[in-house]
């Protein structure tokens, strides 16, 4: 550990050096936008989009268009599915939840954010799978070391969602409707009003009743005497979204860039099917949540002074969720049930269990520009959420409010030299977690008694990043971070349906180092981008969710040393802007290093994998477009995806037998796409077929995915 230091703190001195040393030579920075400034990445060069840009900068990001895309995309995950090193475990189908991965790190690990801001300002109903597809423009994957201005305590990375910034006045709506009874809606607008005041709307709309067919589930054979695997359709699995926003501001006045306040309000109905095992059948249980939100957004240029620029967000959620689960039956996937004196989730009592999740974000960036290649950079940003619980039916539940509120602050030097071949970024992060704990009930599952009070803790981070061009057609990048994350409200204090609390849940950290090159060839109509990243991440107090199968409940825990060490590798190929080949490739291995217990004894998984996480996989999307194909202004585009990944164990592979222990199959699917637009792309239609050959997938925790899925969506483009 001190070796390694010693060889950071020297790359440091080097490039701190470099930076010194007369640069009158350095291609100036661009200023037209502060963002963009500040991360270093958007020199104008001639023919690359802002994707392709981020993609060539100091930090390792895969950067995936949405906007382009946007007629033929109906869910998020699916495409952010599809990007390299990155992987999405649903549990079920529309709105069901999932896990995203990033370089092998837990999804909790990875942070969420929509324009810089954290994306639970929206409520905690609002995820990546039922945002509206019209309302971004790309999004920014952010992998192992975090830049300083999402102001997080992200560990495994970020994924930072950006919404349209468009200068006129449109309309973008969309309406679709698929398998399993699932329909979706989107509205997305600006309207520019003679005074220059605009108005943004918003609106999402996701419903489906996921009454897919689940293949090979285990029902009683009275005839045998024995339980048979059957097929039967999910009745018990609906799920209702809707998210409606409205902004309203200025831009480009003497006093702001850019000033906006915005309103929302989000609910959200789930029926409740299984628990986090399939073997637990679910008849009548759900979860509620409602939740309005408040905000404000400011922005300057030549803030107080000529190099000064500042960016100014406030935000509060009002989230309430309500989870009834007052059956007294217990169900099969016939859809039968017998009379329990004990609710269906856990086996427990009874309960009308109400959590409310005040949520208030107040972030502060400030942006010194030094010369037009040197720049300095702070942030800081408080995240406080509240934890108020309470349950109407079971008397033995002890009403609590807990409080959860953390507070980083970051600071970053970066720079440009030799014309823009090379950049730097240096950066310094402190995180400081506030928790303040009344809830007692299940003690000797939550530990809640062990730490009932408040306390304060305090980490330190920071890291460095660059980006050298070599030639055209190579550049190195490489990137380290110091980094600690802050144990989430769902980890530490459950969500009071399907996971419990663990109140002793201590802060992960990680050393996160990135190495790779990429580059672009270009010859008449052919371009070709490539590129490999290798990566380690040796991490402490790992967090993982444990599984209890009897009850169908899930606990996060801490795992005491878990190394990663990974490669992965992704080509683009374009001919003529008519046909586009990606192909990605990863490898992650994470293992307990954990050698001896606390008693001295050998660690039984000992170099085991963490299980319950895909290890190899990999996709390719073939897409081919045709244009002024039966009429002027008309574009056909046709594309087939597939993805595989290898099987993994769902449990340690050191307890039990391998021979019989669960394991989640290779993944082997295929899907396609058409999509037609004509009158300029005013008007689309598109047709989307996942998993063609009706493949049975299992994804986390071995629950059955939906078979074949079709989906159908118009779009409507005014502008």
């Amino acid at each position: 550990m001190r070796t390694k230091n010693h060889i950071i703190l020297a790359m440091m001195l080097i490039m701190l050096w470099i930076g010194s040393m007369p640069t009158a030579s350095a291609q100036k920075l661009r200023k037209s936008h502060m963002r963009d400034s500040v991360t270093l990445t958007d020199v104008t060069i001639t023919g690359k989009s802002k994707t392709q840009r981020l993609r060539e900068g100091a930090l390792t990001v895969n950067a995936v268009d949405i906007r382009s895309f946007a007629g033929s995309i109906n869910n998020l995950n699916s495409i952010i599915d599809r990007t390299s090193g990155v992987k999405i475990r649903e549990e079920g189908g529309l709105g069901s939840d999932f896990d995203l991965s990033i370089n092998g790190m837990s999804g909790n690990a990875v942070r969420y954010f929509i324009d810089g801001i954290p994306l639970d300002v929206k409520g905690s109903g609002v995820t990546l799978a039922n945002l509206p597809i019209s309302m971004i423009d790309h999004i920014e994957i952010y992998k192992g070391v975090v830049p300083v201005w999402l102001s997080s305590d992200a560990l495994g990375g970020a994924i930072n969602i950006v919404t349209n910034q468009r200068k006129a006045n449109y309309l973008d709506m969309s309406y679709g409707v698929g398998s399993f009874h699932t329909h979706k809606a989107d509205l997305n607008a600006q309207y520019i009003l003679p005074n220059r005041l605009i108005v943004r709307p918003t609106i999402g709309f996701n419903n489906s009743k996921n009454d897919y067919m689940m293949k090979g589930v285990e029902l009683w054979d009275e005839d045998s005497r024995k339980y048979l695997p059957s097929n039967r359709k999910r009745f018990h699995d609906r799920y209702l979204s809707a998210l409606g926003q409205v902004e309203v501001g200025v831009t480009d006045q003497s006093w702001t860039d850019e000033f906006f306040v915005n309103a929302s309000y989000q609910l959200t109905n789930k029926e409740l099917q299984t628990g986090q095992v399939q073997t637990r059948v679910i008849g009548m249980a759900e979860r509620d949540t409602k939740a309005w939100s408040i905000g404000a957004h400011y922005q300057k240029r030549r803030f107080l002074t000529e190099n000064l620029s500042a960016i100014f967000s406030f935000s509060h959620t009002w989230d309430h969720t309500i989870a009834t689960d007052t059956a007294h039956r217990q169900y099969d996937w016939n859809g039968d049930y017998i009379s329990s004196g004990h609710n269906e989730i856990n086996g427990r009592n009874f309960q009308l269990r109400h959590i409310k999740r005040p949520t208030t974000v107040v972030r502060a960036e400030l942006n010194y520009r030094l010369s037009d290649y040197h720049l300095l950079n702070f942030t800081y940003a408080m995240n406080r959420i509240g934890n108020n619980r309470w349950d109407e039916v079971d008397q033995e539940f002890t009403p609590a409010n807990d409080v959860l509120a953390k507070h980083i602050i970051g600071l970053a030097y970066n720079q440009s030299l030799w014309q823009g071949r090379m950049y730097n970024t240096f950066f310094l992060k402190d995180y400081v977690n506030y928790l303040s704990v009344e809830q007692t009930d299940l003690a000797f599952l939550t530990n809640s008694r062990s730490v009932k009070g408040s306390n304060t803790k305090n980490s330190l981070g920071g890291g460095i990043g660059t980006r050298v061009e070599i030639m055209k057609a190579l550049a190195l990048k490489a990137s380290y971070e110091h980094s600690t994350r802050l144990p989430l409200a769902r980890e530490l204090l459950g969500n009071g349906t399907t996971i419990y609390a663990n109140l002793t849940l201590k802060p992960e950290s990680s050393d996160n180092l990135n190495l790779g090159l990429f580059g672009t060839l270009r010859g008449g109509q052919h371009t070709l981008f490539y590129e490999v990243n290798g990566f380690l991440r040796y991490v402490d107090n790992y967090i993982q969710p444990q599984i209890a199968e009897k009850e169908g409940m899930m606990q996060y825990s801490n795992e005491p040393a878990i190394h990663i060490k990974g490669l992965e590798g992704e080509v683009r190929y374009d001919w003529n802007g008519r046909l586009q080949l990606t192909g990605n490739i990863s490898w992650q291995d994470a293992r307990n290093r954990l050698r001896y217990l606390d008693n001295g004894q050998q660690n039984a998984t000992f170099n085991n994998r963490v299980p319950n996480r895909p290890w190899l996989f990999s996709s390719a999307e073939l897409r081919y477009s045709l244009r002024d194909l039966l009429q002027k202004g008309d574009h056909l585009s046709l594309c087939a995806d597939h993805q595989w990944v290898h099987w993994f164990f769902l449990s340690w592979e050191a307890y039990g037998s391998k021979s019989t222990k669960a394991r989640i199959p290779t993944k082997n699917i295929v899907g396609a796409n058409i999509t037609y637009a004509w009158n300029h792309g005013r008007y689309g239609i598109s047709l989307d077929c996942d998993n063609i050959f009706d493949a049975t997938i299992y994804d986390n925790y071995k629950l059955q995915k939906p078979g074949r899925t079709l989906f159908a969506k118009f779009r409507l483009l005014l502008q």
